[in-house]
């Protein structure tokens, strides 16, 4: 008898330990898991100013799931990509561009996405002073131009890929330093379209809702200073990520709570996600994503052997001065 009792205290406590050891909770059938859930928002714009969206986010989760909810806004989607692999972050709103990063290292995939206009994509813009007279993306060729961030869907890739479709920049043509004067890169659509505001840029690459939504990111004295140059797209929409080590049943939950945002609070879901959540196959939605990324890849192979060339031409001439330099300087003392 007192053989089974320990052992059934044995087990008992085991049990009792299981859920701390894993970093969970004892979790009802149907509950999530998780004692606490940890989700990152990209910051599209100043992480100052999505404090509110973070703040609200936070409670609406918090009070459906039952859970303690962490939102934060890390200042890189490296932060994401790491709280992924280590388990440390179990949601993302991220771009289309840092899912395919986490879904190749297999350490996130896609959960929903947000419909734009009831469509899974939208569109690309180049943005420029209203009195400028640019019509099309050809215009701005030795001009200094704003990219987003060099990691941006809309604000970098997605242009990219249409100045390579364009035959203007890629391998035998030349690179984006080539085509444009100078390249700057700020820290979010906001930044980028303040060096066109600032006249540092004559144009800046953004998403279309930056200029066509509401005053999120721009005010209406901003918008009054600016035109649409050109479109360019599609630009895959934003994905709602969810680590790979989750389980099904908790992928399930937090699934689920976030669909009913949709009818349950539609003014946060898309202060926060920009609209409508819907579920989307993967691979179908990351495609043109995958392609932009494979040319920025190539272009910066390019760039870099450009560059090897260029130097090794001036170490060239460099060594045929120096060379000749010796050979007066040795002609010289063999008159003297």
């Amino acid at each position: 008898m007192k053989i089974k009792s320990y052992f059934l205290q044995t087990v008992y406590g085991l049990l009792s330990l299981g859920p701390f050891l894993a970093g969970t909770s004892l979790a009802e059938p149907g509950e999530l898991s998780l004692s606490k859930l940890k989700v990152a928002l990209k910051a599209n714009k100043n992480p100052e100013k999505m404090l509110d969206e973070k703040e609200k986010l936070a409670a609406y989760l918090s009070e459906k799931l039952n859970r303690e909810v962490e939102v934060i806004v890390p200042t890189t989607s490296a932060i994401i990509l790491e709280g992924f692999a280590n388990g440390t972050i179990d949601l993302g709103y991220l771009s289309s561009t840092d899912a395919a990063k986490n879904a190749d290292a297999a350490t996130a995939s896609i959960l929903l996405i947000h419909l734009k206009n009831g469509k899974p994509h939208y569109d690309s813009v180049w943005l420029s002073l209203k009195e400028k007279d640019y019509d099309s993306i050809e215009d701005l060729k030795g001009k200094p131009v704003a990219f987003a961030s060099p990691t941006s869907t809309s604000g970098f890739l997605i242009p990219t890929r249409d100045l390579h479709e364009r035959k203007l920049i890629g391998a035998g043509v030349g690179g984006l330093e080539d085509f444009f004067s100078k390249t700057i890169y700020g820290t979010g659509y906001v930044s980028a379209v303040e060096k066109v505001l600032s006249g540092e840029a004559e144009a800046a690459a953004v998403s279309d809702y930056v200029f066509l939504g509401g005053n999120k990111y721009l005010n209406e004295d901003q918008k009054a200073k600016l035109k649409i140059v050109q479109k360019q797209g599609p630009v895959p929409s934003h994905t709602i990520c969810y680590r790979k080590s989750l389980s099904d049943s908790d992928r399930a939950i937090l699934k689920s709570t976030l669909l009913a945002m949709n009818d349950g609070d539609p003014v946060l879901r898309d202060k926060v996600f920009n609209g409508k959540l819907v579920e989307v196959d993967e691979e179908e939605h990351l495609k043109v994503t995958r392609e932009a990324l494979a040319i920025a890849e190539d272009l910066e192979k390019f760039r870099k052997k450009n560059s090897w060339n260029q130097n090794l031409i001036i170490i060239l001439v460099l060594l045929g001065i120096a060379l000749i330099f010796f050979m007066r300087r040795a002609t010289a003392k063999v008159k003297s």
